[in-house]
């Protein structure tokens, strides 16, 4: 490593204090063999040092370094670090709207900003951006993970070009190696670097109502067995006893002070908590020695004298006492405050939403996590094992601490089960959020072809995760096909098609056979009508014709004609024959068996003696006496008619089996059932193939898919021509938002074009602001000319949401009316407090709608397809709104720096 250190003319002792550990070194040696890399160490380990070795390589060699991050306050912060650490004039900062120094080698960004550059949408540093860049490092990139941006980061990695070294740094990644292959596959050489060594240890702590107990065992692998000990209401789980809720937070800082184990972070929630835990704490004394309070009573007179609007406001009162919150609800100029006086020593306490969390460099002692599970957009859930790891990897300020303490709270819904499985687990691995937009189809489109768009849309990390997650599925496929084939050679020995039309002969000799059967039962039901209607003539010597019946039948399967002799009660109304056929043999029928009568009644019949000793059942046969056979023989015969249909159809019979006889496959016949089972399982296996087929190509299509709706969308509503953006759809791509085409229709509507610059800037904040609510108020009512303009555009925001909604795409399309009010009066020059106190809104909820509006409209000036008079509003109503503390450029100023006391 030395020699690699050497080569490049670097003193890394002038960036780094304290020796290099073996990922580091190992990084750097990556970074000097030309190699991309994926760096994953506990938050503390010094994974900064990498991108900070990049920025200054790049320096000695005169080439550039960007440096993006997922949050604006995290560049801010890496621009004060960098500026302190290189110089000011070297390191600029480019957000959604600032811009400062956009020509230095080191310049700073979120990470939005940098997929934008390289779409070339950011027009503001785009001629300059990507020059001599050797660099881009992409800090805190388990953002991938974020629902709502992640896509951003997979956007910036496919799309950067291939010379650019990347340098990705995370805490928390369990699917590092995955991460680190994609890189490779779409970018270029990458080299993973992992350490899970901690230059300060974390203990972790479980704290109720009894006080704090360590969480784990002696191994860190389990439960402490003691807190297993604890009553089932003490535990972790719902309890109704009242005990189980978590410990006041004056109660717990006042255990850590006694413990020493200030300074610490207290993750709380909700904003409201945060506000409420620092009152909460008033009691507390001697956070401060005296010395402390009069430097900080210096620091806050500095403040004050800056920024006079917040002198008088209640978030002083904790932080002269060493107390403070953070959260997004705070002017970014206190956040901004609290986050320096924490990192000098003069916050002792931060009550603090998890944002705290996301990279901003201040360490502490400890950290107190009082939940272990939060409310989300999609209900509430426990947390899971990145967000826990990136809180507790706060706790332990490497130089400063022997350890860092992680204490986690009872409350009425987790205990410490669930703090030791959050304490035990690894990091969650990245899942990819990759979803197209319709900036990203219409900055592809301008310089791609649709296939050439295809290609890069499928080398997405969730493409990559896909095919991987799909390779069972696969396999599948291919056993499938392998199995298919074998059974189709061994159905080659046979002619198949000489079996399934030998086959469709003999189901039709079955169906032929069928229908005979229902003939003879049609004809056999009018038999019985027609011996029913003779039944009244019916006497003994009269002449029947019977079906053949008995045993002994000399006459095969020949009808019989037979004299009836007695008339037998039946069973039923209907009696039964005795009678005697002309074979000489005794038959009892039934009426059912009679085919024909012949009514004349034959002579002689008085000198038959009927048998004796007989059951006379019918069905039954029995053979006749030597006296009876004389008149058998003079039993005159009766003829069956054979109805028509029922010889044509035994014709048509005879023809079906005579085919069969002269087929080629009948000789083999006792065969057939082998192969045609056969031949069936190959039909059930291709349909089965079929199916998996189709549920691959939905599952590993499935972002094309959405490409290919979102170009839909873009035709119908004309920004693409075919495959060509129009000067609508190069609207949409020069524009940065969540939905870019509502933005280039409305832009381009013309209803816009006629508003005062305050107007406008009023107006176009109903396009960005996102009221989450419904308890949110604002007294002030947007002008006429707004309330027109925007109730004109409602048409057309139903049209594209009705077209989305049909193709199941989610973008939101916002016009919002009732918190807009209050950027005219901003517009109009109504003080900060006045604007406060007419709204139910934070202040950090305020700054967030103004600054989205101010982005909206400095966007619209470098817009060549927006009439004159539109941009020229624009940037005039970007000077009536951009101001404190709406306007960053105060809170980026150097800070005015104390001496740290010692």
């Amino acid at each position: 490593m030395q020699q690699n250190v050497s080569a490049s003319g670097l003193d890394l002792s002038t960036l780094y204090p304290f020796e290099l550990d073996g990922f580091q070194t190992e990084a750097i040696a990556a970074l000097n063999a030309d190699k991309s890399v994926v760096v994953v160490a506990p938050t503390g380990s010094g994974k900064t040092l990498i991108g900070e070795y990049a920025i200054a390589r790049a320096l000695s060699r005169g080439k550039r370094v960007l440096y993006t991050t997922p949050l604006k306050a995290l560049s801010n912060q890496k621009l004060r670090d960098f500026r302190h650490q290189f110089g000011v004039e070297k390191v600029g900062l480019v957000t959604g709207d600032l811009c400062i120094n956009r020509d230095a080698p080191i310049l700073v960004m979120t990470t939005e900003i940098f997929r934008n550059i390289l779409y070339g949408t950011f027009t503001e540093v785009i001629e300059t951006a990507l020059t001599d860049v050797e660099a881009v490092v992409l800090d805190e990139c388990h953002y991938m993970n974020d629902r709502q941006r992640g896509t951003v980061w997979e956007e910036s990695i496919i799309y950067c070009p291939p010379n650019i070294q990347l340098i990705a740094l995370s805490a928390t990644i369990a699917n590092a190696e995955q991460l680190t292959h994609w890189i490779e596959w779409v970018h270029g050489p990458t080299q993973l670097i992992q350490s899970d060594w901690r230059p300060v240890p974390l203990q972790f702590h479980f704290g109720n109502h009894q006080g704090l107990f360590p969480l784990l065992n002696q191994q860190r692998t389990k439960l402490n067995p003691k807190l297993k000990a604890l009553p089932s209401k003490q535990r972790g789980g719902r309890s109704r006893s009242p005990r189980s809720a978590s410990p006041d937070p004056y109660t717990v800082i006042a255990a850590l002070q006694q413990r020493q184990m200030l300074p610490a972070i207290y993750f709380i929630f909700s904003r409201r908590g945060c506000d409420q835990a620092v009152l909460a704490t008033r009691e507390l004394k001697l956070l401060l020695n005296a010395e402390e309070s009069a430097q900080l009573k210096v620091r806050l007179a500095q403040f004050t004298a800056l920024y006079p609007e917040l002198a008088q406001s209640p978030v002083l009162d904790g932080i002269r006492r060493g107390v403070a919150p953070h959260h997004a609800g705070l002017l970014p100029a206190w956040k901004s405050l609290v986050e320096e006086l924490f990192q000098q020593g003069f916050i002792k306490v931060i009550f603090a939403t998890e944002t705290l969390a996301a990279g901003i460099n201040m360490p502490a002692r400890t950290t107190v996590i009082s939940s272990l599970s939060k409310r989300t957009d999609l209900g509430h859930r426990l947390l899971n094992a990145s967000e826990f790891l990136q809180m507790s990897g706060r706790a332990g300020r490497r130089g400063m601490d022997v350890l860092g303490h992680v204490v986690t709270l009872q409350t009425a819904f987790e205990g410490a089960n669930e703090a030791a499985y959050l304490a035990t687990m690894g990091a969650d691995p990245l899942v990819s959020q990759f979803t197209p937009s319709y900036g990203m189809v219409l900055n592809l489109l301008q310089t791609r072809t649709l296939e050439e768009s295809r290609a890069l849309i499928e080398k997405s990390f969730g493409q990559y995760i896909a095919m991987q997650q799909l390779a069972p599925q696969q396999q599948a496929i291919a056993d499938l096909e392998k199995e298919i084939d074998e059974l189709q050679q061994k159905a080659a020995t046979v002619n198949l098609t000489q079996l399934q039309q030998y086959s469709k002969l003999k189901g039709r000799l079955k169906e032929e056979q069928r229908l005979l059967k229902v003939l003879e039962h049609q004809a056999e039901e009018v038999c019985l009508h027609n011996t029913i209607q003779a039944l009244p003539q019916l006497l003994p010597g009269a002449v029947l014709l019977l079906k053949p019946m008995g045993k002994g039948n000399s006459g095969g399967d020949r009808p019989f004609s037979a004299l009836l002799v007695e008339l037998l009660s039946g069973s039923g109304q209907l009696p039964h024959f005795l009678c005697l056929r002309q074979d000489n043999v005794w038959c009892v029928a039934t009426c059912r068996d009679v085919l024909s009568v012949q009514t004349a009644v034959t002579k002689g019949i008085e000198a038959i003696s009927v048998p004796k000793d007989w059951s006379f059942k019918p069905g039954h046969t029995r053979p006749g006496e030597s006296q009876t056979v004389e008149i058998a023989q003079k039993i005159p015969s009766l003829t069956q008619e054979i109805p028509p249909e029922l010889e044509g159809q035994q014709t048509r019979i005879d023809a079906v089996e005579a085919q069969i006889r002269s087929h080629p496959a009948h000789a083999t016949q006792k065969q057939h059932p082998i192969y045609l089972r056969l031949n069936q399982r190959i039909d059930r296996l291709q349909s089965h193939l079929r199916d998996r087929r189709a549920k691959l190509h939905h599952q590993s299509q499935q972002r094309w898919q959405d490409f290919l709706c979102l170009v839909k969308l873009l035709r119908q509503f004309e920004a693409l021509d075919h495959l060509q953006p129009t000067n609508l759809g190069k609207t949409a791509a020069l524009l940065r938002g969540e939905n870019e085409l509502w933005l280039a229709l409305v832009l381009r509507s013309g209803e816009f074009e006629a508003l005062a610059p305050h107007h406008l800037a009023t107006a176009c904040a109903a396009l960005v602001a996102e009221n989450n609510r419904s308890d949110s108020w604002v007294r002030y009512i947007a002008a006429a000319p707004v309330q027109e303009a925007l109730e004109s555009l409602r048409s057309l925001k139903r049209q594209l949401i009705q077209a989305q909604h049909r193709e199941g795409v989610t973008l939101p399309v916002w016009l919002e009316t009732e918190l807009i009010g209050m950027i005219e009066q901003w517009a109009s020059g109504v003080t900060w407090a006045e604007l406060c106190a007419e709204t139910s809104l934070d202040e950090g909820d305020i700054v967030r709608i103004l600054r989205r509006t101010v982005d909206v409209l400095s966007q619209i000036p470098n817009v060549p397809y927006l009439s004159a008079e539109l941009r020229q509003n624009a940037r005039r109503a970007v000077q009536v709104i951009d101001r404190f503390p709406i306007n960053e450029m105060d809170a980026l100023r150097e800070p005015m720096l104390l001496d740290e006391p010692g």
